[in-house]
């Protein structure tokens, strides 16, 4: 009996514990399964949001789907980050596509995070 409740705290551990993310000591800065470590405050994700809608940033169409990880199109124009969307996103690019913002590693064209 003991042993199978070694085994289920352990098992309860490591379940828990690989689905909780892990913050680092910088502000803004998620380490973790988000991607590139990015994260936002809810004011400025709307800040993000409220600047492509009144900038009328024009949405990028492209044949696969958009998601972290993968590698943009060279056809695919990279914009430039406005700095006040803050630090942690300064050395990205993004895109718009389909309600969702997406960051850019440029020298790479590759997707490290979507704002949703």
């Amino acid at each position: 009996m003991k042993r199978v409740l070694v085994a289920s705290v352990a098992i309860a551990v490591l379940i828990l514990g690989a689905s909780t993310p892990s913050f680092s000591q910088g502000v803004g800065i998620q380490v973790g399964p988000v991607g590139a470590g990015i994260s936002f405050a809810p004011e400025q994700r709307t800040h993000i949001k409220e600047y492509v809608v009144k900038e009328r940033v024009a949405p990028i169409t492209v044949r696969e789907r958009i998601r972290v990880g993968a590698t943009l199109p060279a056809d695919v124009e990279l914009r430039t980050v406005p700095s006040d969307w803050g630090p942690s996103v300064s050395k990205y690019s993004y895109v718009y596509s389909e309600e969702h913002v997406y960051f850019v590693e440029p020298s790479r064209r590759k997707v490290v995070y979507e704002l949703d």
